[in-house]
């Protein structure tokens, strides 16, 4: 870095206590010292008992928050996080903070063996990390932190460093994970999908013969009640679907759990859009990835569309016939969509009318939307992502009904979500009834996109980088 970015990047770095909106002084202040707390030099933990290391998706959330406190913060998390991507491109759902006890998280690093285990795939050896990935925020997020100081981001050379790196990602995403053929990554663990215990995952995970309670001690237990964890028996489910990964060198094909999530890949998509411009930016035309977007819309629409239901539902590659089958449950995953800027009206306005009918309940018998169909017989309004309302999915919603034309409604999310943060200390995850706080308080994702609702002007909120506009 010449010495002019240095300058800049330290005037940006003193700049870090940046003045709250009118009016939204103290829940700004508040956000504002969660993110400094779970801060840890280099990156930001979502929580600092139960997440005590880097992870994937929460980080790209957190710098979006972070742009606003200060955007080189903001570009220190996403370059911390991609400096322990996978020679094949993978971003690994957690980065491994060796300071931390290997019992204070389950799955630990000896777990994972990143390093020897993932060597054929690439796996970095000076940093341990997960084998499996997270969903495709990050250049979105990159494009975003972009925006909220380009003089500081051309000058650190930020876009032109992220970029090569952003584009191996999304390769990785597309050839090798696409594993039902039609164009769309596949997840191979319901770690991946970041919806982890979701009543989606309960017909494909049948399959999967657990591993023994006994080989493995779950430290969550430690930080949550247990009727608000996954179950024994999902958990060692998971232990096998990661066991087995593992052992067979983290190769991407073979193993028994492969599912085509809606979310995973409306974010795919939107990241798409988002390195479209950064194409832009940085000199090229962005005309290829744009086309490539539109591609996967296609191919979302085409794969997992339910016009009788009026939303998307997961596909389970290994189940059915060669093309595989929907699964059938109703979940959040299932309306995220909505962010897409280029949704046929029809879809468009489905989607709104399921998210606010009876089987989400939004602005209705909910404040956020559920994580999981309310009247589903899975619902549970406490089980981690088995019916709670999560933050993260409450501010893709937002942008999506604002991208649509919605402004009403989302400002009435928007609303809830900033009420609901202040009340319950940034919580995880909330009742979608009641609102009560479930899971960690003081979660990082959770007070970053609440800076980012208070500092984003409730009617220019386009995410995609595309203008909006319905096709149809």
């Amino acid at each position: 870095m010449d010495r002019t970015a240095q300058l800049t990047a330290r005037r940006a770095e003193r700049d870090i206590a940046y003045d709250p909106p009118p009016a939204a002084g103290s829940l700004h202040v508040r956000a504002a010292r969660v993110l400094e707390t779970n801060w840890t030099g280099t990156s930001t933990v979502p929580s600092r008992g139960l997440y005590p290391h880097q992870w994937s998706w929460d980080s790209a959330f957190i710098a979006i928050g972070l742009r606003h406190l200060s955007p080189l913060r903001a570009q220190t998390e996403l370059e911390t996080l991609l400096d322990a991507q996978w020679g094949d491109g993978r971003i690994p759902h957690i980065v491994f903070n060796p300071s931390v006890p290997l019992d204070a998280y389950f799955p630990s690093p000896d777990f994972w063996r990143s390093s020897t285990a993932g060597r054929a795939a690439g796996a970095p050896r000076t940093v341990q990390t997960s084998g499996i990935v997270q969903p495709p925020v990050h250049a979105l997020a990159a494009w975003l932190v972009h925006c909220a100081d380009p003089g500081l981001s051309r000058a650190r050379g930020f876009l032109t460093r992220v970029y090569p790196r952003l584009a191996a990602w999304h390769r990785y995403l597309l050839h090798r994970r696409d594993l039902g053929g039609g164009g769309l990554a596949s997840v191979v663990h319901p770690w991946e999908q970041g919806m982890d215990n979701s009543p989606c995952w309960d017909a494909p995970l049948s399959r999967v013969t657990p591993a023994p309670a006994r080989s493995f001690r779950r430290a969550d237990l430690d930080h949550g009640a247990a009727e608000d964890r996954p179950t024994d028996l999902d958990y060692g489910r998971y232990v096998r679907l990661a066991t087995d990964y593992r052992d067979a060198g983290y190769a991407d094909g073979p193993g028994d759990f492969a599912v085509e999530d809606p979310a995973f890949n409306a974010l795919l998509i939107a990241s798409e859009h988002a390195l479209a411009r950064i194409a832009r930016e940085l000199g090229a035309t962005g005309t290829a990835r744009h086309a490539r977007a539109e591609r996967l819309t296609a191919a979302l629409i085409d794969r997992m569309w339910d016009p009788a239901e009026g939303m998307f539902f997961c596909r389970d590659v290994r189940g059915g016939g060669p093309a595989g089958e929907l699964i059938p449950e109703r979940s959040v995953s299932g309306l995220i969509p909505l962010l897409l800027p280029t949704l046929p009206r029809d879809i468009t306005a489905a989607l709104v009318r399921t998210a606010h009918g009876p089987h989400f309940g939004l602005g209705d018998t909910t404040r956020l939307a559920p994580s999981y169909d309310l009247l589903g017989e899975a619902f549970d309004p406490h089980r981690y992502w088995r019916g709670p309302a999560w933050f993260n999915t409450a501010w893709l919603l937002e942008r999506g009904l604002r991208t649509h034309g919605e402004t009403d409604r989302a400002d009435a999310l928007r609303a809830a979500v900033l009420d609901l943060a202040d009340s319950t200390d940034f919580a995880e995850y909330v009742d979608p009834y009641t609102g009560e706080a479930c899971g960690a308080t003081g979660f990082g994702w959770t007070a970053a996109l609440t800076l980012d609702l208070l500092h984003s002007s409730p009617t220019v909120t386009q995410i995609s980088g595309v203008k909006g506009g319905n096709r149809g």
